[in-house]
């Protein structure tokens, strides 16, 4: 038999969605096994006339299968629907009209450090997504919006600016949402040597892909160990930061693309590594830029089909 609790405060607008719900009331649903609750401030018993028992109902069918969020890893729950991608014969949209863009390609893992970013800072309905399609690139992007034409590329101010992992800390230090950095100067001073290394970790692993181990075996291990320095959460820092952000993405690739073209399993005898990864599946912001695995597969392959 399940109880439900409810606890309210100052509401004086009509509630019609479970954010209304989740930001004005306090809940507890508890069974036979389990409790969860959502506190607020001060609040004040509510009175059973003051809300229809069909609303709370229905914020708990939504919202009781699914985790608590915990930590900035958890993005706001917005499902956003992508639009296509834009190629040689798309039109520029209107450059400098106040909009903030991101430009990204569905495929590029630096654009999809900032994708990520965008979505864990809860930006979904702040900066608008514009993919682009790099095997038919439109002509107007070199030419009006970005001259490196390069992805990934954000528009802001009327200004564009590029650089993925200078982009995730532009984004998490100008706009609202939770911080992804961390206040912590030994934090601090961390993430910047990482940062720094991924670019040799990236080289390491594609080495592997030619058939040297010696180098990728190395770099696996040191991001081994770096996982465990911290023992407050499973990620670089501990909790989750853009640290992890910068990684994600080519870890996503590699793991899946190594083991299919040259049997490497990059978690075996890395426990930390292997738990990070499995964290890093939960973290809703990021499994909404995630691909098939079998898509990295396939694009690897074409790039190292050559046997060993």
């Amino acid at each position: 038999m399940a109880a439900l609790a409810v606890s309210y405060f100052n509401v004086s607008s009509p509630l019609t969605s479970s954010r209304d719900l989740s930001t004005h009331f306090s809940f507890s649903f508890i069974s036979n096994s389990s409790a969860s609750f959502a506190n607020v401030k001060n609040p004040i018993k509510l009175h059973s006339h003051s809300l229809q028992f069909h609303q709370v109902a229905s914020f708990l069918r939504k919202s009781r299968d699914a985790p608590a969020p915990t930590s900035a890893s958890m993005a706001t729950g917005w499902k956003e629907d992508l639009p296509p991608a834009l190629t040689s014969t798309s039109d520029p949209p209107p450059i400098f009209d106040g909009t903030t863009r991101l430009y990204i390609s569905y495929t590029c893992p630096y654009a999809q450090r900032v994708w990520i970013t965008r979505n864990c800072k809860g930006l979904q309905d702040k900066i608008k997504l514009v993919p682009v399609d790099l095997q038919n690139r439109p002509t107007w992007y070199k030419e009006k919006v970005y001259p490196p034409n390069k992805v990934p590329s954000l528009e802001h101010n009327n200004e564009v600016k590029g650089e993925s992992l200078d982009l995730i800390k532009y984004i998490d230090s100008n706009f609202d949402g939770p911080s992804l950095f961390p206040d912590d100067t030994a934090k601090k001073e961390l993430a910047e040597e990482l940062f720094a290394y991924t670019g040799l970790f990236n080289q390491a692993l594609v080495s592997l892909f030619k058939g040297d181990a010696s180098e990728a075996g190395t770099a696996l291990d040191f991001i081994e160990t770096t996982l465990s320095k911290y023992d407050d959460g499973p990620f670089f820092l501990g909790q989750f930061s853009l640290v992890d952000i910068a990684y994600a993405p080519f870890i996503e690739r590699f793991q899946p693309a190594l083991l299919d073209l040259r049997k490497y399993d990059i978690t075996e005898g890395r426990p930390n590594l292997s738990a990070w990864i499995e964290e890093m599946k939960k973290n809703e912001g990021y499994n909404q830029t995630r691909r098939d695995p079998k898509e990295h597969v396939e694009t690897y392959k074409k790039r190292f089909l050559a046997p060993l």
